[in-house]
């Protein structure tokens, strides 16, 4: 063999091998959740990563793989993170200069007297979804207008964690259905069928998947019990008012962010564009009797907003209550978050190329005989990898490649595959804490993620009722059929 097939090459590997990383891994998270609760991902869940990826690079090297192997392709699987990273890091800056700048003060104020509490959670479930179809981004979502409204919910008194779940909800909504979607594009590129024809097979899990969640936070809502009375809040914004320098103009780096999405302006771009317009609105409209004029009071603003972007933003206007509400942000809030995702590349990384994570999906593909069965595994495997890989591109990737021909073998359609990438790997990535997209949204909402799991209601409920279909053979087509000719016999 070639030295350059042996850089590429991975070791035989027994399937009781290459589940010794992940039995491990699976014993020290649950260690880190039963000790540390919802600190788990503030360093024990890194170190349970780090350590389970050391082991599967100890028992890749016993196999014949070399350290300097091992390491490039952690370099490999930690650059796919690259631009995630970038994003949560001007998210952080964002965040810390729209606090500064009146932007979100703005947008809890005018808010707070449109969005009641007796519809707040569905009110945020569907703007969501709306914003999320339009851009195609569910992180461009949950960045702009979810910061927004965990806001206002935390104004308001609500809860954040069922806000986060409502945001979260929306934004998978939409992301799954927009034909700017990346994940839909992926899934459908990857699987070989066409993209509105993916997305129509979609509305056939998606759809009552929504009603659901509809259904939960109508319930949520009215079962509210602890909402701030009307005139804590008026006492509130009365206070922003009185802090802050309140403007319409101000949504204007919202509504930016908006249109650039909608341009499709890669998303670090159009955070980084917003983030300096709304440090720009802020130099106008936010003074102080102490500020200076001419360049050095110039001078002051840029300092002000440069230390927002980077350490945050502190309020200062001696109400406890607004201080807190009012306080954060900053690109270094991001960082435990940044820690999180480089282990778990660290760990998805050796599980790759040591062939431990290739040896476990074979051995998945093995189990599934029936036509049924084999849609529901190919679900299973794409929630698999989101755990195992860490990465919800990774897991629409490598479920689309691996069962590709067999779908093709047995005469089925190509769209069964895609909406089963979907509907258990694009959905379920915000659920798991390690996965990029689960630490991006605890990250950007300021919300944990096991947190705001539980009510997480459309990415929960929407890969049960996938596997519902696949158990009964609803809705699989064949090769050559149209959405309305009959299903297939589950039992075949």
């Amino acid at each position: 063999m070639s030295e350059q097939a042996d850089l590429h090459s991975v070791p035989e590997m027994r399937l009781a091998e290459a589940l010794v990383p992940i039995i491990l891994l699976i014993l020290l998270l649950a260690g880190a959740v039963a000790s540390f609760g919802d600190g788990a991902t503030g360093g024990p869940a890194q170190i349970a990563l780090i350590v389970s990826g050391m082991v599967a690079a100890a028992i890749g090297v016993r196999k014949g793989l070399t350290w300097d192997m091992l390491e490039k392709a952690v370099i490999q699987s930690v650059s796919r993170s690259a631009v995630a990273i970038l994003i949560l890091l001007s998210v952080g800056a964002l965040i810390g200069v729209w606090m500064a700048a009146g932007v979100i003060p703005t947008i809890i104020y005018y808010g707070s007297q449109v969005l009641s509490p007796t519809i707040f959670y569905v009110a945020a479930l569907l703007v969501c979804a709306i914003v999320s179809v339009v851009i195609g981004s569910s992180w461009t979502t949950a960045g702009t207008i979810g910061i927004a409204l965990i806001s206002i919910a935390s104004a308001m008194g609500l809860s954040v964690e069922v806000t986060a779940g409502a945001i979260i909800s929306g934004a998978y909504f939409g992301d799954k259905l927009s034909p700017m979607s990346d994940t839909t594009n992926l899934a459908s590129g990857l699987s070989g069928t066409d993209l509105f024809k993916h997305i129509t097979f979609l509305l056939w899990t998606t759809t009552p998947s929504f009603v659901v969640a509809l259904i939960f936070f109508a319930g949520a809502t009215m079962m509210m019990s602890d909402v701030m009375p009307e005139s804590q809040i008026e006492a509130l914004r009365q206070s922003i008012s009185e802090t802050f320098s309140l403007n319409p103009v101000l949504f204007l780096p919202l509504l930016a962010m908006f249109g650039m999405g909608i341009s499709r302006v890669p998303a670090f771009v159009a955070i980084f564009v917003s983030t300096l317009i709304g440090g720009l609105l802020g130099s106008v409209f936010q003074h102080t009797a102490t500020d200076a004029g001419g360049l050095a009071g110039a001078l002051e603003h840029v300092k002000a907003y440069w230390l927002a972007a980077a350490s945050g933003y502190e309020a200062s206007s001696g109400e406890p209550i607004l201080d807190e509400l009012l306080s954060g942000g900053g690109m270094d809030s991001m960082l435990t978050t940044i820690w999180l995702i480089v282990s778990a590349m660290f760990f998805s990384g050796m599980m790759e190329r040591t062939g431990m994570l290739q040896r476990i999906l074979v051995s998945l593909l093995l189990l599934f005989k029936k036509d049924g069965s084999l849609v529901a595994g190919a679900g299973v495997t794409a929630l698999a990898t989101n755990a195992i890989a860490s990465d919800q591109y990774l897991s629409i990737v490598l479920t689309s490649r691996m069962y590709a021909d067999e779908f093709k073998k047995r005469g089925l359609d190509p769209v069964n595959l895609s909406r089963a990438v979907e509907d258990s790997g694009t959905v379920t990535s915000p659920l798991v804490p390690w996965n990029t997209c689960g630490a991006f949204m605890a990250g950007t909402l300021g919300v944990p993620t096991l947190a705001y799991l539980p009510y997480c209601i459309f990415n929960l409920v929407n890969p049960v009722i996938a596997m519902l279909y696949a158990a009964m053979g609803f809705k699989i087509m064949r090769l050559g059929e149209d959405d309305a000719a009959p299903e297939i016999n589950p039992a075949k």
